[in-house]
């Protein structure tokens, strides 16, 4: 296989709760058109990973929010692929703005218990979306300071 042909992605995105429940959204995209989703995607060039995931969350959700720690680093293999992709905890600032709506059918607050015990099926990839979920409930959420952002 050449080079050229492995693609690495990097994907942002964050876990916000308000009242025991957590904020999903509704995939359009055809490959995964319905299922529930953190809201998270793709690190722009020149952009933080933090700076990254509060663009993406406010894009998919409208929520403005501040990140609060790290949940979880995935890392998924596929078809000569590698999927990188940091979830972190957040603080819900302001929510209920308009949404990037060609990307996301809708959005809505899931009870946590339900997310982890009852939609396997629902779910766009039922071990990325779980595990920074249930990271987020038993409270295993890594310090900022772990994390080193530098501009040159």
């Amino acid at each position: 296989m050449k080079e050229s042909e492995i693609k690495m992605e990097l994907i942002v995105g964050g876990i916000i709760e308000k009242d025991g429940k957590v904020l999903l959204v509704q995939e359009s995209k055809p490959k995964c058109y319905g299922k529930w989703n953190i809201p998270a995607g793709h690190l722009e060039p020149n952009e933080t990973i933090m700076e990254g995931a509060i663009r993406e969350i406010k894009e998919e959700t409208g929520c403005d929010v501040c990140i609060t720690g790290v949940l979880s680093i995935e890392n998924l293999l596929y078809d000569s692929n590698t999927l990188i992709c940091i979830i972190f905890s957040t603080k819900l600032l302001s929510e209920y703005q308009p949404y990037k709506s060609d990307e996301i059918l809708d959005t809505k607050w899931f009870e946590i218990d339900d997310i982890i015990n009852n939609m396997d099926d629902k779910l766009r990839d039922v071990d990325i979306i779980k595990h920074p979920i249930i990271n987020y409930k038993n409270g295993n959420i890594c310090n900022l300071d772990i994390i080193n952002d530098v501009r040159k």
